[in-house]
């Protein structure tokens, strides 16, 4: 709660973060040991939110239903873009 209107609250998303990035490759690790096709299968995921594209194999699907694919995009979005050599 602020104490004065004129104060600026401070978002940290680097807990969000850290936790995409780990359940991230923890889910493209159990895809691949399982055959899938890491991308295709997120891809459908976070395009439908169904979460049977997520293979359950080493817990894959219980993780990754912890986070907002909202976070996961964004997450996906930033790391793309920082990356990228914008002119």
């Amino acid at each position: 709660m602020l104490n004065n209107l004129e104060d600026t609250l401070v978002f940290r998303v680097a807990d969000t973060e850290n936790a995409v990035r780990d359940t991230l490759q923890g889910v493209y690790s159990a895809l691949v040991e399982k055959g899938y096709d890491p991308v295709n299968q997120l891809v459908g995921y976070l395009i439908s939110g169904d979460p049977t594209y997520i293979t359950s194999h080493k817990d894959a699907r219980g993780r990754i239903a912890h986070l907002q694919r909202d976070d996961i995009v964004e997450y996906l979005l930033r790391y793309y873009l920082h990356n990228q050599k914008m002119d």
